[in-house]
């Protein structure tokens, strides 16, 4: 009884005074700050949901939403006799068989040869630019690649029909003075599957040189080092390690082109007023009411197709840039 009748006072004299033992204290702390930490919590994910509110919002309503009522329209057909609109297979079978399959087999030939020449192409433009040593011409480059690489649709077509078309300056030139047709002795025909191959180049050539030149300047000068003191040659080098390095960048920059060039549509229409087989411009008579009865909505299918292309092309492509980007940083 002597002995524990100290203990008590301490213990009564420390709850009295609010200095509780250390295990209490903490508990009490801790029931304090959780709910701070989860007030702040909230906070660091809701303000940045607030900013991109704005951006969800638009991306449901220009993407999300057009593309749900184009999946809806393709699946529906309307019956030219009793005038009933149903569910049906029709629409898609239609857009892959006779003249839409031809246009968007021409769609994908265009699109594969044109990111095929642009990819070349535009490797080698960025590999000059980024080895050289001049400041201002990167920045002229880059900047010049920026705006070429958005110039398209009628004014193209107009500078390509003013310098190579049939009354352009360098047709007339090569008549004057070498009695060269561009047409005749060159088989180049502007307002052909070929004219509109070359004059998708224009752009899609800077926009290689834009996605790609991060990539050739995120390799290190000390890796080249360390393969030429092991001996390695300039092959070896590019073979063996820039190669592997820059694969996935090339192959997502090469995809890229590729939806873009399918996708095209405003330059294509403006050089060969439409007549031209690829989906897009079909896409376009469909719209425009120009189709048999009962296929109001193909313009829907032949949409869904492209869609059904593209979306896989995408993924892969950000999925090789998230690869490429491990060994860039």
């Amino acid at each position: 009884m002597t002995s524990s009748s100290p203990s008590a006072a301490v213990s009564a004299a420390t709850v009295s005074t609010g200095t509780a033992d250390p295990a209490g204290n903490a508990e009490q702390n801790e029931h304090a700050v959780a709910p701070a930490g989860r007030s702040r919590s909230r906070a660091a994910w809701l303000v940045p949901g607030l900013g991109l509110a704005p951006f969800v919002i638009y991306l449901a309503l220009f993407f999300g939403l057009p593309v749900a009522l184009i999946a809806f329209n393709a699946f529906r057909r309307k019956d030219p006799a009793s005038g009933m609109t149903s569910f049906s297979l029709q629409n898609i079978d239609d857009s892959l068989h006779g003249v839409y399959r031809a246009a968007l087999v021409h769609s994908i030939q265009l699109a594969a040869v044109t990111a095929f020449a642009s990819t070349i192409l535009g490797l080698l433009l960025a590999y000059a630019i980024s080895s050289g040593r001049s400041g201002l011409l990167k920045q002229l480059t880059a900047t010049s690649a920026a705006v070429l690489a958005n110039f398209g649709g009628l004014p193209l077509a107009f500078l390509f029909v003013a310098v190579v078309g049939g009354a352009g300056v360098l047709t007339k030139i090569l008549q004057s003075t070498f009695g060269l047709s561009l047409q005749d002795d060159l088989h180049f025909n502007l307002f052909s599957l070929t004219g509109v191959e070359v004059v998708y180049l224009y752009f899609l050539i800077p926009l290689m040189v834009l996605v790609i030149t991060p990539a050739l300047e995120g390799l290190r000068p000390q890796w080249r080092e360390a393969a030429e003191n092991l001996g390695a040659t300039g092959w070896q080098y590019w073979r063996l390690v820039a190669g592997p390095v820059l694969l996935p960048n090339l192959l997502g920059s090469a995809l890229l082109l590729f939806c873009s060039s399918l996708s095209a549509f405003a330059t294509a229409s403006a050089l060969t007023n439409g007549t031209l087989a690829i989906t897009p411009l079909q896409i376009d008579t469909a719209v425009s009411g120009n189709v048999l009865t009962g296929q109001e909505n193909l313009a829907a299918a032949l949409a869904l197709d492209m869609i059904v292309i593209v979306v896989p092309l995408t993924l892969i492509y950000q999925y090789l840039q998230r690869r490429g980007a491990r060994w860039l940083r």
